[in-house]
């Protein structure tokens, strides 16, 4: 900036300086009043100028909550915890963002540290502005011919989003902070969440506060017809333990209600989310993601932020076995990594290792719901490795080099998808697990007839999607500190799950 240009004073609100807390509650409830207060402010400030007010070419500024936690010594924490406390000492921090929605994660995670390491957190408002973009909550609107009249443009006056500040560093393991800077108390950044949040709900028409902490993907719109229609007839007969369903467009029905006549929403969006609800969020989320990698990657990236306790992808592959057959299932235990949207974060040289805790809740399941156990099970699943790529027309090209690969690396299936979402899940330190239906076998020259498509979905979809949600509800009954091991944990990681 040359010595000559003039900065804009800035108008915010009171500075809220740091205070100790040692009760976890106590401490959520400060993180609130903060962002509350300082979200409020911005809208506000937007509201003048919308109003004509040009604030006498002031900017608008106010900033993220925090929370920080001081140690002073290596504490000697339980071995066997992957999580809630952090590894030597040292000042760690992490801005919030939307405390309420996320109030039953932060107030676990904060009592972790007060339990751990015995010293009180800190909470206090951070350095780093809020975007204007992101102050406004769920359902809010501002009209658009108000923002094209003003007199300023809206960057001169408000913070926008900085995509310098917005990135995976944390994650992803590349973060390095300055001298005497603060270490990552949290895997995301505020700014990083508040990103995500918004983006959920333009890709699922389904608002944040909705998904559930145990989430199924598929590539078939046959599975969310099933799942939605066994869904409502549980509700609507007051069965099981589930409080409602929502749907793309916040559509809910819940328990008890008769099942709705009226048409769904014409137009869905890119991934629709579909939300079988229970008051402690731990009820289950589909997701229709679509085909291909890409897809993949863009949602896990995002629904990440909401730390769900496990994700499953369901979904139809190419069996590569001339021993399969058509409706066999498929237990990933490894993935062969050809989708490459996750090279650049996640470099194929890292292993995605199964993780036992999701494996045996996913056999368990197929024994169940197949009625079948040890060598029978063997007739209808095999455990192996899948390949994903990201060429839905691989038949097309020389068969010679995949093929190769496929074999090389014992592959069982190829599909789409299934390695992103494990990569992303392994990436993200959420617990995966993949099981397949064989669908198709290209390289043997079984594909699907006229009118076997609709015959086989019908048969298999029903007890692919059973087989996953008893999956789910077993990993449920786990304490999350089983489930969240320390197979997806680094050596140097942040204290917050």
């Amino acid at each position: 900036m040359s010595s000559g240009e003039a900065v804009s004073p800035i108008v915010r609100p009171d500075f809220m300086p740091y205070e100790a807390f040692h009760s976890a509650s106590s401490a959520v409830e400060r993180l609130i009043e903060i962002y509350e207060r300082n979200t409020a402010f911005l809208r506000a400030g937007l509201q003048r100028v919308t109003q004509g007010d040009d604030l006498h070419g002031v900017r608008v500024r106010a900033c993220y909550p925090s929370v920080r936690i001081a140690v002073h010594t290596y504490d000697q924490v339980d071995t066997r915890l992957s999580y809630g406390h952090v590894a030597e000492p040292g000042v760690y921090q992490t801005t919030i963002t939307q405390p309420r929605l996320f109030k039953d994660y932060l107030t676990e995670q904060i009592g972790h540290l007060l339990q751990n390491h015995k010293v009180p957190v800190e909470v206090g408002e951070s350095n780093v502005p809020i975007p204007l973009h992101f102050a406004f909550p769920e359902g809010a609107y501002v009209e658009g011919e108000h923002l094209e009249a003003l007199k300023r443009p809206l960057r001169d006056i408000f913070d926008v989003p900085d995509l310098a500040i917005t990135d995976d560093a944390i994650v992803n393991g590349t973060w390095y902070g300055r001298e005497h800077e603060p270490r990552p108390l949290g895997p995301f950044t505020a700014p990083r969440v508040d990103y995500s949040l918004h983006r959920l709900q333009h890709y699922t028409a389904t608002a944040p506060g909705h998904f559930q902490n145990y989430v199924l993907f598929t590539n078939y719109q046959f599975y969310v017809d099933e799942f939605c229609a066994r869904a409502r007839a549980m509700l609507a007969a007051g069965e099981g333990d589930y409080d409602a369903l929502i749907e793309p467009g916040n559509r809910v029905m819940r328990r008890g209600e008769p099942i709705a006549t009226d048409a769904a929403a014409g137009r869905l969006p890119q991934m629709p989310a579909y939300h079988l609800t229970r008051a402690d969020h731990s009820g289950i989320t589909l997701v229709n993601i679509g085909v291909g990698p890409s897809n993949a990657k863009t949602i896990t990236d995002h629904i990440a932020v909401l730390r769900p306790h496990a994700w499953l992808m369901l979904g139809h592959c190419a069996g590569l076995r001339t021993s399969q057959r058509l409706g066999d299932y498929v237990l990933a235990h490894g993935y062969v990594r050809d989708d490459h949207v996750l090279d650049a974060d996640l470099p194929t040289w890292v292993p995605v290792p199964p993780l036992a805790e999701v494996q045996v809740a996913l056999e368990q399941a197929v024994e169940e719901v197949a009625g079948l156990s040890g060598w029978e099970l063997k007739r209808i699943m095999r455990t192996g490795t899948v390949a994903t790529i990201d060429n839905r027309n691989w038949e097309l090209r020389d068969h010679t080099e995949p093929v190769q690969r496929f074999a090389q690396s014992r592959a069982i299936a190829l599909d789409m998808e299934s390695a992103t979402i494990a990569a992303n899940g392994f990436r993200f330190r959420v617990p995966y697990g993949t099981l397949l239906c064989v669908s198709d076998k290209p390289l043997h020259g079984e594909l699907k007839l006229p009118g076997m498509a609709t015959a086989f979905y019908r048969r298999q979809v029903g007890q692919h999607l059973e087989i996953g949600i008893r999956a789910l509800e077993r990993l449920r009954d786990m304490p999350p500190e089983r489930l969240h091991s320390r197979k997806l944990r680094s050596f140097m990681e942040t204290a917050f799950q």
